[in-house]
């Protein structure tokens, strides 16, 4: 996979592990990696982890996805001289935690 340009114009790298990952663990994404990069690059909301500070989490509602209306999530861990997709996975709700980013 390519890497991805964010929001932020940060070049994030989505490994072949990580692809591998998301099609075992979610396999509802399997078809929908065009929404992975469309969702880093346009998100509705960007928010830290409360359970991991160099996590991102950022999220874009679809009101028609494989699970009916969702929002994807696409996790992103953000090091110093890094950033990386760990997984991504469609959701009911936002999670909670600091606000990065919020479109208006």
């Amino acid at each position: 996979m390519p890497n991805i340009s964010d929001k932020y114009n940060r070049q994030v790298r989505f490994t072949d592990e990580r692809l591998q990952h998301i099609k075992a663990c979610h396999p509802e994404m399997t078809e929908q990696l065009n929404r992975v990069e469309e969702t880093l690059q346009e998100p509705d909301k960007v928010v830290r982890s409360r359970t991991d500070s160099e996590a991102e989490l950022f999220y874009r509602f679809y009101p028609l996805t494989p699970v009916t209306r969702k929002y994807l999530c696409v996790v992103v861990k953000v090091l110093a001289d890094d950033a990386f997709v760990i997984t991504a996975y469609y959701t009911d709700t936002v999670k909670k935690g600091a606000v990065l980013w919020e479109k208006t």
